[in-house]
Order: C-alpha cells, then sequence, then structure tokens
C-alpha cells in the first residue's frame, strides 16, 4: 500500500547510514596518505575559500557542516550560462529548469518537489538578503529581478543543512549571487554580438579606491536581440546598472551602500504545441520546440479587464518586463564587550508585466471560412492548422520587498584553544504584492516563425481564455518577524553548530476573483488576513582528519510558506482568518559527508535524505480540511576537480531515488542529473573547453493523467574558446546546446505542450580590461 513506503523512515536511513559510514571508511584509508603542497594549487573546488552564505560565522568550506557550492564570475564562461538562473544548471543537487528564457525558472533541490513554478523550497538572494519573500509567486518568480553581468563576483550555493535557520521559508537551500565590491582595482568593457541570431549586449564595470579608507563598484549591461528564436525578433530590450560605496573604519569595521536600477524586456518561452503518442513526445512538422515563438504574429493590442473594472491596451511583444529599484545598507561594527553588531538592510520596488503565449488546445485543421485576422494579408482565406493561443498577461505593480537582518555575536573562550561563538538575530521583512492576471485567447496559425492571428468561425479574438477562470487581482502584504539563534563551537578538528529560528508571518489584504472575466464585484472584496509560521531547527558537525580531509554530518527541519498559491480558486475561508489551519510546506532533512583533496584533484561528496510533506487544501468540505502530500528521497551528491597538465575538470553528479505517496517519482525527476566542465589551458593565451549538462529520463503529466508522459534523458553540450589577444584584450567565442539537442524539460496535463531548451546559439564577444 503507498502508506507502507512512507511509515517507515528509519528504513531509508538505514542505507544513508551504511553509505555514510563507507565514506568515512575511505576517508579514514585517505587521511594515512601524505598530503602534498600540490593540492593546495590543484583544489578546484576551494576548500579553503571562506562562505558566508547560509553560515552564521564565516568559515571554509573544508570547516563547515554544510554542502556548498561555489561559482566564481570567471565560471560562468565556462557553463557558457544564458541567464543567473541557467548558471545553477552546473551546481550539483539542484535541478534548475531553465528553459523559458531569462527568467520564470523552476527550480528544486535534493527531490524536494517542483510542485508549483519557481523555486518553492529555496530562497534567492543577492549578497544576503531575499530578492522576494517567497519563491514561488505566480507570474513573479525571483529571477525576474535578477540579471548576472559584470558586476557578479560569484555565486554561493548551499543545499539543505543550515538555511532552515538562517533564513524564513528556505528548507531545500539558499542561492546568494554576491556582488563585487571594489576590492580589486580596474574594469572591464565586453562587446557580445550573435552569430546567426539577433543579440547585441555589452557589459561594463569598474571598481577601485576612492580615498584609502573608501572603494566602490559600478557595472551593469545592456542589450537588445530576440534570444535565440526568430519568432521572438526584437523583444529582449534593456538593462541594468548596479553599484555600491564601502568605507572601511576601524579594524574590521565597515560600511556599505548599494543601489541597483533594472529596466529589462526579455521573450517568455511558454510549451510550443506537440503531440502525444503513447506517453511520448512528438514534434509537429514545422512547430520546432527549441524555435518556436509566437511573439511576431502580428498582434492586436491585448485588452485586458483592470483592478477598478476598467480597460487597459498592452503589447504582447513586451514580453517579459521587468523593472526594478533597489538599495541597500550594511554594516559590521566592533559594540564592545566583545561584541560584534552585523546588520543587512535592502529595500526594492519591483514591478513588470508577464506575457507569454500559451496553447490553449491542441492543433487542429482550420475550419472552412477561417481567415487571416491581422497584416497586409487580412480577410484572405487560411486552409492550413491552427490552434487557440491563450496570452498569459499578468501585471505585477507592486512586488517589493523591504528586508533587514540584524544580528549580534560574541566568542567565548573555553580554554585548550576551543572557543564557543554564540549569535543572536532578528530577521525582519514585508513583502509587498499587487498584481491582477488576465487570460485572453486568440486563433493563431500553427506556424514556427512569421506565424498569424486567425478569425475562426464562431470564436472571438481577445475573449477570455480558459472560460474566463482567471482574471483575478490581489493586493496584500506580508510581514515576516524572525528570531534566531545559532551557537558554533571549535574545539581543535571539530566545529559543530546547533541553531533554532522562529518564524511569525502576518499576512494582510484583499483578493477579487471574476469568473467571467468581464468584471469584478468591488463591493464584496475577499478578504486576506491570518497569521502563520514555525519553528525552524539545525544541527551539524564537522571533524577535519587531516588538512586535505574532513567529514560532516546534519540534521535540519523546515518549512516553506504560501503566499498567492492560496488565494485565488480556493475558499475565502481559508485566508480571512476563519480557518484554523493555514497551508505550510514542512522539510526535514539528514544529510552527511566528506570532503577531499589530493595532488591534483579534490571531491566533495554529500548523501542526504530528505522528507518533505506538502499541505494542500480540500476546499470543497466544511469545514475546511487540509491533506498532506508526502515525497520521500535519497540521494547522493558529487562534486569534484581534476587537474591533468593543460586539462581541468570540473563535474557533478546527482542521484535522487525520490517517492510521492503512491510510490511513483514526482514528477520531472530524473534518477541521475550530471554536469562535466573540461577545459584545455593550452597557454596563458588560449583556452577552450565544453560544459556538458544531462539528465536520465523522467515522467510529467499528460491529458491521460498525472505521470503519463516520459520526458526523455538528454545531454545539452556547451561550448567555449577564448584567446587574449594581448595582455588587456580577450575574444571569445561561446555556443550553447551545440549540437542542437532537443531537451524537453515539461509537458501539460491539458493539451499537447512541451517545454524545451532553445537550439544552438552561438555569439562572439571582445572584452577589454583596464
Amino acid at each position: 500500500m503507498p502508506s507502507s513506503r512512507l511509515r517507515p523512515a528509519r528504513h531509508h536511513l538505514q542505507p544513508l547510514a551504511a553509505a555514510a559510514l563507507a565514506l568515512v571508511g575511505i576517508a579514514a584509508q585517505a587521511q594515512t596518505q601524505p598530503a602534498t603542497g600540490a593540492a593546495d594549487t590543484a583544489d578546484g573546488l576551494k576548500l579553503d575559500a571562506v562562505v558566508v552564505t547560509g553560515s552564521s560565522s564565516a568559515k571554509s568550506k573544508m570547516r563547515s557542516s554544510v554542502a556548498i557550492s561555489t561559482i566564481e564570475s570567471e565560471g560562468v564562461t565556462a557553463v557558457t550560462a544564458a541567464s543567473a538562473t541557467d548558471v545553477l544548471r552546473a551546481v550539483p543537487g539542484i535541478r534548475a529548469e531553465a528553459s523559458g528564457g531569462e527568467s520564470n525558472a523552476n527550480v528544486a533541490v535534493r527531490g524536494i518537489p517542483v510542485s508549483a513554478g519557481g523555486a518553492r523550497y529555496i530562497q534567492f538572494q543577492e549578497d544576503g538578503l531575499p530578492v522576494l519573500q517567497f519563491g514561488d509567486i505566480a507570474f513573479a518568480t525571483p529571477d525576474t529581478w535578477m540579471r548576472a553581468d559584470a558586476g557578479f563576483d560569484r555565486l554561493e550555493v548551499v543545499r539543505g543543512g543550515s538555511a532552515s535557520v538562517l533564513a524564513t521559508g528556505a528548507p531545500g537551500g539558499i542561492i546568494n549571487f554576491i556582488t563585487k565590491t571594489g576590492e580589486e582595482e580596474g574594469g572591464s568593457l565586453q562587446l557580445t554580438k550573435g552569430l546567426g541570431y539577433d543579440q547585441t549586449r555589452l557589459d561594463y564595470g569598474y571598481g577601485g579606491r576612492l580615498a584609502p579608507k573608501t572603494r566602490f563598484f559600478i557595472g551593469g549591461f545592456y542589450r537588445v536581440g530576440d534570444g535565440g528564436r526568430k519568432g521572438a525578433d526584437g523583444t529582449e530590450n534593456g538593462g541594468q546598472i548596479r553599484g555600491n560605496v564601502t568605507f572601511e573604519l576601524a579594524g574590521k569595521d565597515f560600511v556599505r551602500f548599494s543601489f541597483k536600477h533594472l529596466d529589462d524586456h526579455t521573450p517568455t518561452f511558454m510549451p510550443t504545441p506537440v503531440r502525444y503518442v503513447n506517453g511520448s513526445i512528438q514534434e509537429i512538422p514545422g512547430l520546432d520546440p527549441r524555435r518556436t515563438a509566437f511573439y511576431n504574429a502580428g498582434w492586436p493590442l491585448d485588452s485586458t479587464l483592470t483592478n477598478t473594472n476598467g480597460r487597459a491596451l498592452s503589447n504582447i511583444r513586451d514580453g517579459l518586463a521587468a523593472k526594478g529599484d533597489a538599495f541597500g545598507a550594511e554594516l559590521s561594527l566592533d559594540a564592545g564587550g566583545g561584541f560584534r553588531l552585523q546588520d543587512k538592510f535592502s529595500w526594492s520596488k519591483n514591478s513588470g508585466r508577464f506575457i507569454g503565449v500559451f496553447p490553449g488546445d491542441d492543433v487542429a485543421a482550420a475550419p472552412t471560412g477561417t481567415t487571416i485576422a491581422t497584416g497586409p494579408d487580412a480577410g484572405q482565406a487560411y486552409t492550413g492548422n491552427k490552434f487557440t493561443a491563450v496570452v498569459f498577461n499578468t501585471r505585477i505593480d507592486d512586488a517589493g520587498l523591504m528586508a533587514n537582518d540584524l544580528k549580534f555575536s560574541r566568542d567565548f573562550v573555553l580554554g585548550a584553544g576551543n572557543r564557543v561563538s554564540a549569535v543572536a538575530g532578528l530577521y525582519t521583512s514585508v513583502q509587498k504584492l499587487d498584481l491582477t492576471w488576465n487570460f485572453n485567447q486568440y486563433s493563431l496559425s500553427a506556424e514556427q516563425s512569421g506565424a498569424r492571428v486567425l478569425n475562426v468561425p464562431g470564436v472571438t479574438n481577445g475573449a477570455p481564455g480558459f472560460g474566463g477562470c482567471c482574471s483575478n487581482f490581489q493586493d496584500s502584504k506580508y510581514t515576516t518577524t524572525a528570531p534566531y539563534l545559532v551557537l558554533n563551537l571549535d574545539a581543535g578538528a571539530f566545529s559543530g553548530d546547533i541553531g533554532l529560528r522562529r518564524d511569525r508571518n502576518k499576512a494582510s489584504g484583499n483578493y477579487f476573483q471574476s469568473n467571467a472575466g468581464v468584471a469584478y464585484d468591488l463591493t464584496q472584496p475577499n478578504l486576506i488576513d491570518y497569521d502563520f509560521g514555525r519553528t525552524s531547527y539545525s544541527l551539524g558537525g564537522n571533524y577535519q582528519l587531516s588538512k586535505d580531509l574532513s567529514v560532516f554530518a546534519r540534521y535540519s527541519d523546515g518549512a516553506a510558506y504560501n503566499a498567492d498559491r492560496i488565494t485565488f480558486f480556493n475558499n475565502p475561508n481559508l485566508v480571512n482568518g476563519k480557518s484554523s489551519t493555514i497551508p505550510v510546506n514542512k522539510v526535514k532533512q539528514t544529510e552527511a559527508g566528506v570532503k577531499l583533496r589530493g595532488s591534483g584533484y579534490s571531491l566533495f561528496a554529500t548523501l542526504f535524505h530528505a522528507s518533505t510533506d506538502e499541505i494542500n487544501v480540500d476546499v470543497t468540505t466544511t469545514p475546511i480540511v487540509a491533506k498532506a502530500n508526502r515525497y520521500r528521497s535519497n540521494g547522493l551528491e558529487l562534486e569534484g576537480s581534476a587537474r591533468f597538465g593543460v586539462v581541468s575538470l570540473l563535474g557533478g553528479l546527482t542521484y535522487t531515488d525520490a517517492k510521492q505517496a503512491d510510490g511513483r517519482a514526482p514528477k520531472r525527476q530524473a534518477k541521475f542529473v550530471y554536469q562535466l566542465t573540461p577545459t584545455l589551458n593550452f597557454s596563458d593565451e588560449l583556452t577552450a573547453g565544453v560544459g556538458i549538462v544531462g539528465t536520465t529520463k523522467s515522467q510529467d503529466d499528460g491529458p491521460a493523467g498525472p505521470l503519463t508522459i516520459t520526458l526523455p534523458a538528454y545531454t545539452v553540450v556547451n561550448a567555449f574558446v577564448s584567446y587574449a589577444l594581448t595582455p588587456k584584450a580577450t575574444l571569445s567565442l561561446a555556443a550553447n546546446n551545440l549540437f542542437n539537442e532537443i531537451a524537453y524539460t515539461e509537458s501539460n496535463d491539458g493539451r499537447g505542450a512541451a517545454r524545451a531548451y532553445t537550439g544552438r546559439t552561438v555569439k562572439a564577444s571582445l572584452r577589454y580590461s583596464f
């Protein structure tokens, strides 16, 4: 029975414990091997690098009891990442479905499910504070307001571990994009041009000293193009500028101020019409999922319902519009008496619009009497294939976040070189969420490039799609107060920590839903007024057996919370204060691992067990009944590096055995996900390499029911070569999806539609450093 698969969690832990003991045994044997000085220079994983993400005190990877990966800005070249989220595909344990374009990616970790879009269990951060408080807001995921540019210094990714205690709503992990602060004098200017597709991009950045105790950095980008798909001509248009200034005070004290301005338009690549045959995906001739986009279809202006019952016109070709203004401040001060005061503050005003073209039904022959609706051929008969295109048109008036993380810390010396570091913190935030949904439908010719809007007899273009289900708006605020305490022990070769966090959250506001898609009853708001929260904890330890070998283990218990996912389409009593149960998604994780390096190699191996209890609500009963969905996963993360002469290797492999309540793997969860980046350093001037990302097959939902469609295994190969023309000028060539692989990341349960990564794109860059 399904329940028998879920009850005995200790049985799942038995193989995990056995494997952990085996790793320790291997580690103990490795300890007897003599350490060499070459390990320091050949440690591609940089195990001695100090990390700040998911840690209450700065520690090196070798001494930390968490699974953490880092990618520096230079590493982005090797993985040829096309977006900020695309960088994550190189991180073991992370499943990043970055096939939607610049943003709107689905991100998961360690078999914890992608049950909704976005990243429900992971927190996206910039410089240690969240971009949004919730990772799965519909049509407003955190990566919408994130860009990797010349200001990007490094990426730190914590999987599981202490994330439950050091971030609100992030039991799966923390993804922290850290910006440059002018520690290195100099700058760069880089021009990138698409070859065979339309893209021109300029990246710029410069930092250094303004005075002996004052440093700064400023940088950003601007680009235009089509995102690699001809049907999206001209939809890329915009850029970003950001900067900071740091005032260095006495000792380690400093104060830093930062800003960011983003104004960008990019295409959103939605699923492409396909056919399902016996559970497999088949392309429809003329509709290549790697190339199809419908932004150039001669669209009329889309007329949508506003939150005041007016009408507004928008250009469908605007795609995903993201605007953001942010200000930040950070300080670290000696507070006297051995105490240190640290504070991080950020304020952002995020807005924009999500416009994507989604297949509303299956492709079929156009009926007699169909004509072309727009353009110079308007009125002419059309006899080809057609489908209903539903335009997801969501206006995001305000997704701004104000966040502050204040903490006091002090070291207590125990004697014999041992010490305890105590950290007490208070995190507070206010997340605004003001958005309006509209879904209108249009008849469209089934053509990859140059699709046309059609007049189909009996069908009205611009009418509400899906029966008028989805004209909604919400004006709300989510307030978080979270005190936390962490104790760190350093006792010789052993370092350990235990942490506790109490999240208290308050939701307020109102929402409206118009099932007819015609008008709202503004006299009858649905109230949002409820409290929710939970206590999370984590404890772990790391033992350094030698300079080049350590083992660690950790247990954590955390939770992720819901925002708009429990307002629309649910019983209003769920969120108006009348329900005694507010959905909270709980995650418990056990992990154990080893960090090892030797002459020319380094290895990070982590065994994990994750238990996820999601709460979904049955709104057909009175009173409201909350039902649990349970997921269990066991797995192994491997991250390694090696160097052989001119060849250096970085790679990762994640094995995940995940099951949901019925014993089947969750949707889109493959057994194996792997990354490999071999780089050849021919000389100081010439470097070449490839970035390989792949997955075994998985299952997704289809019209016949859950998990009835097979997403085939794929291997995507990216490649790059760079040559230093002079000590300051470098020419590089990069190819994404070099072999034009069809790599499906999702199917759809209501019609034949599937999303895939964009096909081969090649770009050339000229970088000048000064």
